[in-house]
């Protein structure tokens, strides 16, 4: 008989969304200083969401390389272009190129106004 996968309980997924929430505040006050440092922090992020089974906040994906898992920082370790309907960070470490659309974004001021 398989067993099945089950998701933690949601106290612990609340308790888990926020310690990812501060590691990425840790991660972004320790640049400066110690990059490698905030490389670590992003990858304790990341493994306490695959443990509690839970995603990581848009925003928050946003900032770190999907290929080295490095925390990104613009002008320092990545660029970042506007094309036509993308966003596209461009990781200095690991030389690969994120795409993220943002015409929904456009088309949702739109309809705002």
């Amino acid at each position: 008989m398989k067993r099945k996968h089950q998701k933690k309980p949601i106290e612990q997924q609340k308790i888990a969304l926020e310690r990812i929430k501060v590691l990425f505040k840790e991660a972004k006050a320790a640049f400066k200083e110690y990059p490698k440092l905030s490389d670590k922090y992003v990858d304790r992020a990341r493994k306490i969401a695959m443990k509690y089974k839970i995603s990581i906040p848009s925003s928050l994906k946003k900032q770190f390389c999907k290929h080295c898992y490095c925390y990104l920082m613009p002008a320092e370790n990545c660029t970042v272009r506007l094309t036509k309907q993308k966003i596209v960070y461009y990781c200095k470490s690991c030389k690969h190129y994120a795409r993220y659309p943002y015409n929904t974004e456009i088309k949702a001021r739109r309809a705002r106004l």
